[in-house]
């Protein structure tokens, strides 16, 4: 029986592949497309399911990969690795993590509010040979298939959760990186790749947990960002752009890098580490934010060092400038040639309504999701403008350790979690001593393997102490000073007193001199 199948079936196929061929090979191309159309019309009337195509390069794009295509594979990494049997891995993070998706010719299933759906991973062959610059030839694409019913619920809704997914992981398992902006022409040198940011791996190992500060207070900063992260919309509704700017000021030593890094480690930020001084002029700081990304910090460092921005707005330097361009520009170039130096080189030109701008300007809503950070060891010494509310949103101050921020620093460096025999000897000397987390942090770290805790804390009481010491000792000082300068004053005062009584009284006696002599003139001409 099956012998007799076999035999009716082989001249069929026979006929169905002579069709094919001469259909393939003799059918006009123009009359193809319209059969092909009505083939699938026909088709669609019974076939329940519709079909979704997302190819790996963009059409428009120069071989870029397709942003949606990224994002879905990678939303689909984490179903691949349990359904698909054959996976493809992809290095991410500079080769030190892997992500598995599936290979072609692969097929997984989701679920999205009860209903299935079916991805499809495939190619196309190229049709004809071509020299093609990417890395194949094929044009590899995502097919996602679903239910005809489910159409508004795929279109509308699933589509929009797997690419906010996929872009969420995609910002997750990132290499974070640490920028800096190149210097410009205008400094003499050229961007490079014409790039206006170079950048290293972020690996700052410093968190909000091994941050030196008082408990509440650290609470109330990662409470703050953690609201900032997830305010896409509140920004959007209130009219203001995603961004939001900090200032960390305190004495040298409180911890004030560490904060920024803790920042960007808590929100997993990149940091572009803006030197101004490096700046041409406001066009270029305004081309080096467009140059960022959307989920970054930018900082700018000891600002009040960075340029004059110190609230000095109308200063005697225009007059210095107008006397020194009085002399030509070659007699300064003889002049430096003749004492052997080098012309410097043009000082940035940014000034503070470039920087203004720059925080709070139109362009500052380009990309969102942005913090900006300014950092100063002297806050009294910024222009009022730059650091008010609504440019700096948050003030921040990093100042001395207190008990608190020690009983951190003991923990991280000691393991000392509850309490210690000497903790209530520094608690006393902390609240006597002003000493920064730094100088604490170095004097807890134990300089060889013999070292315990117990060393270390009681080095650290020696160094409270001297420093309580060599305080009060600078204080007496000081008070000699201010009563040195005191007598001083006082006998100056006398001095000039003195000279002024002298003075006095010689006028006082040039004038009964000159009236006695007027008087006997006055007698001998009358006589």
């Amino acid at each position: 029986m099956m012998q007799d199948v076999w035999t009716q079936l082989g001249p069929t196929i026979a006929a169905i592949m002579f069709t094919w061929t001469m259909y393939q090979n003799y059918f006009p191309h123009e009359l193809r497309g319209h059969i092909r159309r009505y083939t699938d019309k026909l088709v669609s009337y019974f076939y329940p399911y519709m079909h979704i195509i997302f190819y790996e390069l963009e059409t428009d794009g120069w071989f870029e990969r397709s942003k949606a295509y990224v994002a879905i594979e990678r939303y689909l990494s984490k179903n691949s690795s349990t359904q698909a049997k054959r996976l493809k891995a992809n290095a991410v993070k500079d080769g030190q993590s892997l992500v598995l998706t599936m290979d072609d010719h692969e097929e997984i299933t989701d679920e999205y509010k009860g209903e299935k759906v079916w991805w499809i991973s495939s190619q196309k062959p190229a049709n004809k040979q071509t020299i093609s610059f990417y890395r194949e030839d094929e044009k590899r694409y995502f097919k996602l298939k679903f239910h005809k019913k489910n159409r508004d619920l795929i279109t509308n809704s699933y589509l929009k959760y797997v690419l906010d997914e996929g872009k969420a992981i995609s910002v997750k398992e990132r290499q974070r990186k640490l920028y800096t902006n190149n210097k410009g022409d205008g400094g003499g040198y050229r961007y490079r790749g014409g790039r206006m940011w170079s950048g290293v791996v972020f690996e700052h190992p410093s968190t909000f947990d091994t941050l030196a500060m008082d408990p509440n207070k650290k609470q109330e900063i990662i409470d703050d960002l953690e609201t900032f992260s997830k305010s896409k919309d509140y920004y959007a509704k209130i009219g203001k752009a995603w961004k939001r700017g900090y200032l960390l000021y305190g004495p040298p030593g409180t911890g004030k890098s560490s904060m920024i890094a803790a920042m960007a480690n808590f929100l997993k930020y990149d940091v572009y580490d803006l030197e101004l001084t490096s700046v041409k002029d406001n066009t270029e700081l305004r081309k080096l934010l467009i140059d960022t990304t959307g989920k970054s910090i930018i900082v700018i460092e000891d600002i009040d060092c960075s340029l004059d921005l110190t609230g000095q707005r109308e200063t005697n330097k225009k007059k210095k400038e107008e006397e020194d361009k009085g002399k030509s520009e070659e007699d300064a170039v003889k002049e430096k040639m003749k004492k052997g130096g080098e012309v410097k080189e043009k000082p940035s030109e940014v000034t503070l309504s470039g920087l203004l701008n720059f925080i709070d300007g139109l362009w500052s809503a380009i990309g969102g999701e942005r913090l900006i950070v300014f950092t100063t060891n002297y806050v009294e010494k910024l222009d009022p403008a730059l650091i008010r509310r609504g440019r700096m949103d948050k003030h921040i101050v990093l100042s001395y350790c207190c008990f608190e921020s020690f009983k951190v620093l003991a923990h991280n460096y000691l393991d000392v979690v509850e309490s210690h025999v000497h903790f209530p000897e520094i608690r006393r000397l902390l609240e006597e001593n002003n000493m920064t987390p730094a100088d604490i942090a170095e004097n807890l770290m134990p300089k060889s393997s013999k070292e315990n805790a117990d060393t270390c804390l009681e080095r650290l009481i020696k160094a409270l102490e001297t420093a309580k010491e060599e305080a009060k000792l600078k204080a007496e000082e000081e008070e000699k000073a201010k009563a040195a300068e005191k007598e001083k004053e006082e006998k100056d005062r006398e001095e000039k007193k003195e000279v002024t009584d002298t003075e006095e009284a010689k006028n006082a006696d040039g004038v009964t001199e000159k009236d006695n002599g007027v008087k006997e003139n006055g007698d001998v001409n009358k006589d």
